[in-house]
């Protein structure tokens, strides 16, 4: 069984601090969605608001469309599985499972029934008698996830659990989360600063910015079609061109820049002729530009470095004004050899580019 999730105009203060501001989110029952964030941000303090470990300064949090205004933590149809996952290490993998059960009464066969059929679900089948200690560092997070599990809640929260492992495990637990959501389809709400973990598992994803959440969408959206300078130079990497609207259509923009006029995608009604802008154009969506490749925008720089990383080739390259640029490119054979120093014209559609508003970037 799941639930949705409601916020509605929530505020929360600790004294004159504003940690999260007028939020407003549907979360819908069954749905894998994600805060992202820096650190600071507040996706941590929602996380805690719909838990029930803070009250709302202002507004409302529902859960299955109930108020859980004087709602604690206990009483919530809700349960959080924390960064250091807090398994107990006196304890057998199925008695951390069962640990819930065990609070609630149930008898010892009857939690050891239930704990073997969450240890199928994590696929640690067998595993039940081990200690915690005997555990690689992803069968603990799914055993935290079973724990979590068996008090059959309509929401699981999870703040940053995979925050710990090296990055091949992360990648991994990444599939393996998303397919135990899939499996038992239930609501996560699920906290964290890694861009991948939010854009591969989630539904949906609110990225936050000093308490204020700046967009949600998918995660297609969110990066091919980010609402604010903050998601476009947040969410991925992204090149960003200023400059001042010139022109403004039904669905683009022309930015004119130190480099000359760019044309962009822009969205009806977010900017007007003579606004501050930038242009954002992801690496991937950079070429090389000469006379049989031509494209809508093109720009001169000189080559600062290129690194071949396997799969693709990082070519570093600077703007006249020393601005610089990054292109991606496939690793289809053929070696890059342009020497530091080395002229060459940048291209890109339109199309492949969106300008927004000048605002707020994320930090380096």
């Amino acid at each position: 069984m799941s639930a949705g999730v409601e916020l509605d105009n929530v505020w929360v203060r600790f004294g004159e601090f504003v940690a999260a501001r007028d939020v407003n989110i549907e979360i819908k029952g069954g749905e894998f969605f994600s805060f992202l964030g820096p650190s600071g941000c507040g996706k941590t303090t929602l996380l805690r608001t719909v838990s029930g470990f803070l009250e709302p300064s202002e507004g409302q949090v529902r859960i299955g469309g109930k108020n859980m205004a004087g709602i604690g933590p206990n009483r919530r149809p809700t349960a959080l599985i924390f960064q250091n996952l807090a398994l107990f290490p006196l304890m057998s993998v199925w008695e951390n499972i069962a640990f819930a059960l065990e609070v609630k009464g149930v008898s010892k066969s009857e939690r050891r029934k239930r704990a073997d059929e969450l240890l199928d679900l994590i696929a640690l089948a067998g595993q039940g008698d081990k200690q915690v200690s005997e555990l690689s560092g992803g069968q603990k997070q799914r055993v935290a996830i079973a724990r979590a599990l068996a008090a059959e809640p309509e929401v699981l929260l999870l703040d940053e659990p995979l925050s710990a492992l090296d990055l091949k495990l992360r990648q991994h637990m990444r599939t393996e989360l998303r397919t135990i959501q899939q499996r038992v389809g239930i609501t996560f709400i699920y906290i964290t600063h890694d861009q991948g973990e939010a854009l591969t598992m989630s539904d949906h994803v609110a990225v936050m910015r000093e308490g204020v959440v700046e967009q949600v969408g998918d995660g297609n959206t969110i990066y091919d079609r980010p609402g604010t300078a903050f998601v476009a130079s947040f969410v991925g990497e992204n090149n960003m061109l200023p400059g001042h609207v010139a022109e403004v259509g039904d669905s683009h923009a022309v930015v004119a820049t130190e480099y000359g006029s760019i044309r962009a995608r822009a969205s009806a009604g977010s900017l007007s002729k003579g606004d501050e802008a930038y242009v954002f154009v992801r690496p991937e969506s950079l070429n090389f530009a000469d006379q049989t490749n031509r494209f809508d925008n093109e720009l001169h720089a000189a080559i600062v470095q290129e690194e071949f990383e396997g799969n693709l080739w990082q070519v570093y390259l600077a703007l006249p004004d020393d601005r610089r640029m990054t292109l991606s490119m496939v690793n289809d054979g053929r070696a890059l050899s342009h020497p530091p120093g080395t002229g060459v014209k940048l291209g890109f559609d339109a199309g492949l580019a969106v300008a927004l508003p000048k605002g707020p970037l994320a930090a380096e």
